[in-house]
């Protein structure tokens, strides 16, 4: 991972703001320790207890293995090969990497964390993100998750794309800046809409720039990777407030 670049006061304060929030999930995980002791966790995958996603499903979750796009992470013919898409047109950030095919075991995890309420799937789904992102290694000083509609996030009770951009965090050591972008608007899910071009349109003019200015390179983290449409849509962002390059960082990416 390359250095990081210096941290403008509004981002140092954004990451002390999540220090205390780890704090306060210091103490929500003891009490989901001692939850553990009266209803031990189970996989979503598979049922077997001991945890929620357990290591023999997590090894066979289907990997988004090479050879892929080098931009989009798309199967392609070659190593370093664009795909079709590419060739034809370029998004606003630089690179996308998955270490899952949205499928199987990845498929139930995204869905559990995002539907069901297993929040603590993130430090799970977590670590094979941090074991593609090290041997990636691209140029990006702090991480933007996502942002979650506020009408969502209080049903939902969190933004699951924080979540993972949080254990990420923790894991490598680069900042989180969770305010450098902001939800304008909530939108219908992506996954309800099969067509490329109308999912652009849907996430059109959704985000803008929050009160945390991040200069240099952007690692954005979110769930899963589908059409490209929404990580778009936040790079653009990012590129116009000074931010640049953007990487992306999925779960699981849909083939």
């Amino acid at each position: 991972m390359h250095g990081f670049p210096c941290l403008s006061a509004a981002l140092v304060a954004a990451n002390i703001a999540a220090m205390l929030e780890g704090a306060a999930s210091l103490v929500s995980g003891l009490w989901a320790r001692a939850l553990d002791l009266v209803f031990p966790p189970r996989c979503v995958s598979c049922g077997a207890f001991g945890a929620f996603l357990c290591t023999p499903c997590l090894a066979a979750a289907p990997p988004a293995a090479p050879p892929r796009c080098p931009i989009c992470w798309m199967p392609s013919e070659g190593p370093d090969t664009l795909c079709s898409r590419c060739r034809s047109r370029r998004f606003h950030f630089e690179a996308a990497r998955s270490p899952f095919i949205y499928d199987g075991a990845a498929r139930e995890a995204v869905h559990a964390l995002k539907y069901r309420g297993l929040s603590a799937l993130a430090g799970a789904m977590a670590r094979p993100m941090t074991d593609c992102l090290r041997q990636w290694a691209p140029p990006a000083g702090a991480i933007v998750p996502v942002p979650l509609a506020g009408p969502r996030r209080r049903l939902r009770g969190y933004n699951q794309s924080e979540l993972l951009a949080w254990e990420v965090s923790r894991l490598t050591g680069l900042p989180l800046a969770p305010r450098a972008l902001v939800r304008r608007r909530s939108t219908p899910p992506q996954a309800r809409i099969a067509d490329e071009a109308a999912r652009r349109a849907n996430v059109a003019g959704a985000f803008a720039a929050g009160p945390v200015v991040v200069e240099g390179g952007v690692l954005l983290v979110d769930d899963v990777l589908t059409s490209g449409a929404t990580l778009d849509a936040c790079a653009h962002v990012l590129r116009e407030t000074g931010a640049g390059p953007v990487f992306a960082l999925t779960f699981a990416r849909e083939d």
